[in-house]
């Protein structure tokens, strides 16, 4: 990996600092939600509205990873640092930058008082499981989940 790899971030808490970057990072996102509304920075300002951040691991002006985020409190873990999105470009796996990306979110998990780091992965995606138990994380409980839209 590049030394020249450096996480910036792009909204924090109710703002988006930089939409140039946001927009940067639409291409990289999609690679792991293809299904985004076509309106990306509409949806993310209200990702963010919601109380979720964003960062990107970059190259210059290259974006390489994106991470969406959030940190709240709730019942089973206090302070909960939940990642929604964590995702590498393809043409740029498995060069150390999602382990950059990841340390940087134990570190701000850390840092905001989080005792755990949990994000939910795709039972499809053996690829990111393995970097996941690799990087020290392990399958804590299930997920379960009821589509509501309506037929």
């Amino acid at each position: 990996m590049s030394s020249e790899v450096a996480v910036r971030r792009i909204a924090a808490g109710r703002a988006i600092v930089d939409p140039e970057w946001l927009a940067r990072c639409e291409a990289v996102h999609r690679e792991l939600r293809p299904d985004l509304p076509a309106d990306y920075i509409g949806t993310m300002l209200g990702v963010v509205e919601d109380g979720g951040e964003m960062v990107a691991a970059t190259a210059g002006a290259e974006v390489l990873a994106v991470a969406v985020f959030r940190c709240y409190r709730n019942t089973s873990s206090g302070v909960h640092f939940y990642v929604d999105d964590l995702v590498t470009a393809a043409a740029a796996r498995s060069r150390g930058i999602g382990k950059v990306l990841l340390g940087w979110l134990t570190d701000e998990a850390r840092g905001r008082g989080a005792t755990r780091l949990r994000l939910d992965s795709g039972t499809q995606r053996v690829d990111a499981h393995r970097f996941y138990h690799r990087e020290g994380m392990h399958i804590a409980c299930f997920h379960f989940s009821r589509d509501l839209a309506r037929a």
